[in-house]
């Protein structure tokens, strides 16, 4: 840039808009603005009417901070509505929270001190009420933080009365539809949270096991297996062995008698060599086969009990691992409860609540089940019936909220039975559009195979069953005048209702027995999982909301929730409507470090997304939310963000010097018609529209990392690197009026518009603060109003993009030639360089085509000449056939004003310094 007494003649840029972002303080002042002008508001009113799109927010779970995978997951919405706003939908956009459960139940125990057990109900569900109201508060503090547009005024909350009591009647259909039912089955169960829990609230992680092989006196063989023989099982779970009543067999496989160590085994066949391995059988004899299904109904000893266990058989038994003769205890299985039941075996599951053993477990009694490990494998030992005891690492369940292992454990629970909606499930599945593709196989094959739903939960933090009891025949009451009682309670004052008042009161009046006639009921105790909660929430609030319509157009949430959320909407909405709640289902991935390790506090690899908004700003972390694919798992470290705030500094650069070169253009009286540009510019609109189209098409597709990838090569390659750097001269130097600078900034004036809507849904605070810098008095208050850009196909010139391509390829050989030139000492600065081109016929009528090539070139003086003209200083382009370049020093002095070097400098009165052009443009200011 020139210096000296010409700089007031140059038309530098001029702009408010700062180079450095300050984000963490600017970021601030406009969201005030925002909330100042319910900028929410202003986008519903302008596109009421239009088509809509609703995208239905799965609820978080009120219970602390946010964290980085609810920054990915919100942004993501966020970026969605946006954009379809801005396309002409009608976007409302309700944010919800999961405000019961054990998560709260938890949280308020830990926080507040609270034995749950000691203190009344009522209160109980107070303190959990005020901890969850308190985060729901705080997270809405903080999502909105993130730029995140929303109703955040009107949440929806799985504890407000109205959703509660839409929840009972979702419930109660289902119970009128024959889908929920009572029954005695092993769920999952936490001991230290004390309830039953559902598949979604299970994690798998790795766990070190014993490892036992135990010996089943044969009491029956039924002429099949020797009455002196054992049959051999292996276990993980030793505790689970006072509760054994049968053994089963697949009634396909193989089975041996072999002697080994003078006593008689019974195993699978195909599991010999490694079972042989296992207990040290170094010399052994088969004595017999038989199939499977001959030894049915045998009967063995239990090994400590006075009870049988008998030989049955079941379809789950496999050969991966074991002796091929499993250990069947009905009460901690579900495999083991269905052959169970099939042969009628007794259920035992001798464990409390708390998972100690009850006096049912004979001497284990007051035991905690995994520490009674050791006990059981020491009875074995002493009765001579332990073969072999190791450890093993293998995966085991553990409860998603404490952490703790869980066990099996049959106990009476309340389930909604998906069987009996399986088909229509499916069916509905294949209505759905499943971004990406593959979460339709992954919920499909969920549907397909998951057992019965358990609903109930042993705990107090919740919505009740809505169920009551009989006390003299023990009929349990539920139909459409006692859910509607119920529903109509809960919405006047809530579900506490429940736990304050007595049966009488909520029951309908004069309600009696229809088996007996009394009118003494009690209430069911337990209250409904949380996932039947979030799971009803497209009626409570899809079908309650005014500005809302069912189903959604969208659920958009972690892949975890194929099993979660996705999945309890489905079962009940399909139970309820026979249909899915959802047109579209798009999943995100888990996050993960640059090792690929999962993002974890405990790890110390986990990145606080509340210290990056306070330190670089929310924008930096929308930016790398678009930049990544989140249809994996999602990389995240220090180093990334880096790069994510380094991108933003050039996206943010390149717009700045739009608008700095913008503060003398009138857009109204002074834009250049299309027809007058020249090709470069031309070239730059082409770009432009190319980029549109490319970006319009990746927001609908939802593929944000191509927007990313687009816009920032955009950003600095076409414009920064090149059409940027080809216009400065004519933007500084040319007189302001001049019809070639007011056709760059006509050029440049579509850029920016285009660019701040198109940056809109991603950098939702820069984009405003552009937008600030353009915005007339009659414009639309805010960048969130705008439309989004048109895609003008009059501007996609085929032919000027494959001539500016080209000429492209020679500037940049071109650059190559100057920084030889520069490193052998031949020229300083680019400009003071005069460069020569040799060219083949071809190459030479496309370059003549091309105004101003010096100034392409960034250098003073540019010859073209024919090929058999070239010198022998012309170096030929091996990489572009046909041209010769060569470098050499310009000819003249140099201009002060705009620093090219030229023969016309001096020949000027009054402007001795100056070149021809400067001294004309100077003369007339």
């Amino acid at each position: 840039m020139a210096k000296g007494k010409y700089d007031a003649t140059l038309n530098l840029p001029r702009t408010d808009f700062p180079m450095r972002a300050n984000l963490p303080a600017k970021e601030p002042e406009i969201l005030d603005y925002w909330n100042k002008i319910d900028v929410y508001q202003k986008v519903q009113e302008k596109n009421s009417g239009k088509p809509s799109f609703i995208l239905h927010d799965g609820p978080p779970y009120a219970n602390g901070n946010i964290h980085l995978g609810h920054t990915l997951n919100k942004v993501l919405k966020d970026i969605i509505i946006k954009h379809r706003s801005m396309t002409g939908h009608d976007t409302p956009y309700v944010p919800g929270w999961d405000t019961h459960g054990l998560p709260i139940e938890t949280q308020a125990i830990k926080d507040l001190g609270i034995d749950r057990k000691r203190t009344d109900v009522i209160e109980f569900r107070k303190h959990c009420r005020e901890y969850a109201l308190k985060y729901v508060g705080i997270q809405s503090e903080q999502f909105q933080r993130l730029g995140v547009r929303g109703d955040w005024d009107h949440p929806y909350l799985t504890l407000n009365p109205e959703f509660e009591a839409i929840q009972i009647k979702v419930f109660g259909e289902m119970a009128h539809k024959g889908y929920i039912y009572k029954g005695l089955k092993p769920v999952y169960w936490c001991a230290d949270c004390e309830t039953a829990l559902a598949e979604a609230e299970i994690e798998y992680s790795d766990k070190t096991s014993p490892s036992i092989y135990v010996k089943f006196p044969v009491k029956d063989g039924k002429g099949v297996i020797p009455e002196d023989a054992y049959v051999i099982i292996w276990t993980t779970t030793p505790w689970t062995l006072p509760a054994n009543t049968g053994i089963s067999l697949h009634p396909d496989f193989d089975y041996i008698v072999l002697k080994a160590n003078k006593e008689k085994y019974v195993i699978a066949r195909g599991l010999l060599e490694t079972v042989a391995a296992e207990l040290d059988w170094a010399d052994y004899k088969i004595i017999k086969q038989f199939k499977g299904k001959e030894a049915e109904r045998a009967v063995c000893r239990h090994p400590f009990f006075a009870r049988d266990s008998l030989v049955v058989l079941g379809a789950h038994v496999t050969l991966d691992a074991g002796t091929g003769c499993v250990h069947t205890a009905p009460g901690h299985g579900e495999d083991d409860f269905i052959v169970g039941k099939e042969y009628g075996l007794e259920v035992i599951s001798p464990v409390d609540n708390s998972g100690r053993f009850t006096e049912e477990a004979g001497q284990f009694e007051g035991l905690l089940v995994h520490d009674a490990n050791k006990d059981v494998i020491a009875e074995l030992e002493k009765r001579n019936l332990l073969l072999k005891a190791s450890r093993i690492e293998h995966q085991y369940p553990y409860c998603w909220r404490c952490k703790h292992p869980i066990i099996y454990r049959a106990t009476d629970q309340w389930f909604a039975s998906i069987e009996g909606f399986r088909q229509d499930a499916l069916k509905a599945i294949d209505s759905v559009r499943w971004i990406p593709s593959w979460g339709r196989e992954r919920i499909f094959n969920m549907v397909r195979d998951r057992g019965d739903w358990c609903i109930s939960r042993q705990r107090s933090w919740g919505v009740p069953i809505p169920i009551f009891y009989c006390e003299s025949c023990g009929s349990t009451i539920i139909d459409e005048s006692t859910i509607e009682r119920i529903s109509t309670l809960f919405a006047e004052q809530g579900s506490d209702i429940w736990f304050s008042g007595d049966a009488s009161y909520l029951l309908p009046e004069g309600y009696h027995c229809s088996n007996c006639g009394s009118d003494k009921f009690r209430k069911e105790t337990d209250i409904m999982d949380v996932w039947f909660d979030s799971g009803s929430s497209h009626m409570a609030v899809l079908e309650t909301y005014d500005e809302l319509s069912w189903p959604a157009d969208m659920y958009l949430e972690g892949s975890d929730q194929h099993r979660g959320w996705f999945n309890s909407s489905l079962s009940t909405s399909v139970a309820v409507k026979g249909m899915a709640p959802y047109r579209q289902v798009l999943t995100h991935g888990f996050l993960v470090d640059e090792q690929g390790k999962k993002q974890s506090k405990s790890m110390g690899n986990a990145i606080d997304p509340l210290k990056l908004i306070k330190s670089m700003g929310a924008d930096i972390l929308r930016l790398w939310v678009s930049s990544a694919d989140y249809r994996s798992d999602v990389s995240v470290s220090d180093n990334i963000i880096k790069q994510c705030a380094e991108a933003y500094r050039k996206i943010r650069n390149t717009c700045r010097f739009i608008l700095g070169n913008l503060y003398d253009f009138d857009p109204v009286k002074e834009t250049v018609e299309y027809q007058k540009l020249n090709e470069l510019d031309k070239w730059a609109l082409l770009k432009l529209h190319q980029l549109i189209k490319r970006v319009s098409k990746a927001y609908e597709d939802y593929e944000f990392h191509v927007v990313f990838h687009a816009v920032h090569n955009f950003c600095t390659v076409d414009l920064s690197s090149i059409y940027f750097d080809i216009l400065k001269d004519r933007l500084y130097c040319c007189h302001p009026e001049d019809p070639e600078r007011k056709a760059a900034q006509t050029v440049l004036h579509e850029l920016i518009n285009a660019l701040v809507v198109i940056l809109a849904p991603i950098l939702a605070y820069t984009s405003e603060e552009i937008y600030s810098h353009l915005r007339k008095e009659s414009g639309p208050v805010s960048v969130q109003l705008l439309d989004w850009p048109a895609y003008r196909e009059e501007y996609i010139d085929e032919a000027i993009g494959t001539r500016i391509t080209r000429v492209l390829e020679v500037r940049e050989a071109v650059t190559k030639s100057l920084e030889e030139a520069r490193t052998r000492k031949a020229i300083g600065h680019s400009l003071g360089a005069k460069v020569t081109i040799y060219a083949d016929p071809e190459w030479l009528s496309l370059l003549k085509t091309i105004d101003d090539l010096e100034k392409v070139f960034i250098v003073s003086q540019v010859e073209l000449k024919n090929e058999s003209e070239r010198t022998r200083n012309a170096v030929y382009l091996e990489e572009l056939p046909g041209i010769w370049v060569d470098v050499a020093a310009a000819a003249g002095e140099k201009c002060e004003r705009c620093w090219i070097i030229e023969p016309s400098v001096g020949g000027h009165d009054g402007h001795t310094n100056l070149c021809e052009r400067c001294s004309q443009v100077v003369a007339r200011l």
